[in-house]
């Protein structure tokens, strides 16, 4: 079913369906799946830094690794708003305000990763 105008889409042989890669009711797309690598990635990476690291680079570790991971709930955050949008077009008040409130969360988060590799940055450098 197409979003916006509500069509099922047909296939080459004249039957309507789902179309693409689903992993239960989420459709998989190339840019949710460079978020989830992303996401999981940084969040590994940074485990990584913190646990195993012992030395000198466990710092720039930790703080590139925030780097991605706001750079991550960035894009989760303009996807929630551009969902939001979609969502008040198409007059569903209760999912415009799910996508507004974690649009708003994930925000915050990317705000609190970039303020801390920020901070680490600083205290990297001396």
């Amino acid at each position: 079913m197409d979003d916006r105008s509500h069509v099922t889409r047909r296939r080459a042989g004249g039957s309507s369906g789902r179309t693409g890669a689903f992993l239960g009711p989420v459709r998989v797309t190339p840019i949710r799946l460079v978020l989830v690598i992303a996401l999981l990635g940084s969040i590994g990476y940074i485990a990584y830094a913190i646990l195993m690291v012992d030395d000198l680079a466990q710092i720039p570790m930790v703080t590139s690794g925030a780097a991605v991971l706001g750079l991550a709930f960035t894009a989760l955050s303009v996807g929630a708003a551009v969902r939001m949008v979609r969502a008040w077009q198409d007059g569903g008040q209760g999912r415009t305000l799910v996508f507004a409130v974690l649009g708003g969360i994930t925000g915050v988060i990317a705000l609190g990763c970039f303020a801390g590799a920020l901070i680490l940055a600083l205290v990297w450098s001396g």
